[in-house]
């Protein structure tokens, strides 16, 4: 396609988006794409919200935005290519057998990142595992259930001033979300942290776009990743927590690999 033909089609795009969805194109022009907007008006169209309201969280990866419908609310997650470190991400991808044919384009992998999400939030809700509920994914966009109320994200927990019981119960409800994930799910979380752990009346993990597959080369390396994470935060709010080797038994019911080496 000609440089011209293509400068063509993306201001017909526009104006489409213009014309018909214009609350819509106002919250995020000059911020998206025209490709991810034409994204948005599909959903829009679809009935998957009705507007999007502004942006509640931006990461490194993605701008959440919260959406309204009827009767609910949504997130809108957009994922960002120009943010994306894709030499990172890879290293979660690759050995991932539902991803099996990548293509390496700066927007292909952007899709491929979206589309785990999505399925690994799935896997994790029907796991039981609190994660928000995942709705559609179209190409870069995700929609989800929103963590909050009235536009307002629920808060990282730690963020939140909790009591020496709550903090317990949630360390407790954690590790038992990281347990539910590996035996039910048959995925690794392989970021959690205080910075992916929402709180809404109880734990909330989020950022799922990275976790793999057991049967990924690294699972193993990302699981004593995540336990030491979530066992220095808690340790740190004063919780008594098990010893490594411990947790480790605890959410896969096998002994760690080093100790049985040191034996």
């Amino acid at each position: 396609m000609g440089k011209d033909v293509w400068k063509a089609e993306e201001r017909a795009d526009k104006g489409i988006l213009k014309e018909k969805g214009s609350e819509l194109f106002k919250t995020v022009e000059g911020v998206l794409d025209t490709s991810t907007l034409m994204t948005l008006y599909e959903l829009e169209n679809r009935g998957y919200f009705r507007k999007l309201m502004g942006v509640v969280s931006t990461g490194k990866e993605a701008n959440v935005y919260w959406g309204v419908g009827d009767g609910e609310e949504v997130a809108v997650k957009v994922y960002r290519t120009a943010t994306l470190d894709f030499k990172k991400i890879w290293v979660y991808i690759a050995g991932d057998p539902r991803f099996s044919r990548i293509k390496k384009s700066t927007r292909g992998m952007m899709f491929i990142w979206a589309e785990k999400e999505f399925k690994n939030l799935k896997l994790a809700y029907e796991a039981e595992v609190r994660v928000p509920k995942p709705i559609v994914q179209r190409k870069n966009v995700l929609v989800m259930e929103f963590i909050g109320e009235d536009g307002v994200p629920a808060p990282k927990i730690k963020d939140v001033e909790l009591t020496a019981q709550e903090l317990r119960e949630a360390f407790e409800k954690v590790i038992d979300y990281v347990a539910k994930l590996y035996r039910k799910a048959e995925l690794i979380h392989s970021d959690i942290s205080e910075y992916n752990i929402l709180w809404w009346d109880e734990p909330v993990l989020i950022d799922l776009s990275q976790a793999v597959m057991l049967s990924h080369p690294l699972s193993h390396e990302f699981l004593v990743r995540d336990l030491k994470n979530i066992s220095v935060y808690f340790s740190r709010e004063g919780v008594s927590v098990p010893s490594i080797e411990e947790l480790y038994y605890q959410v896969t019911g096998e002994e760690a690999p080093w100790k049985q080496e040191s034996t």
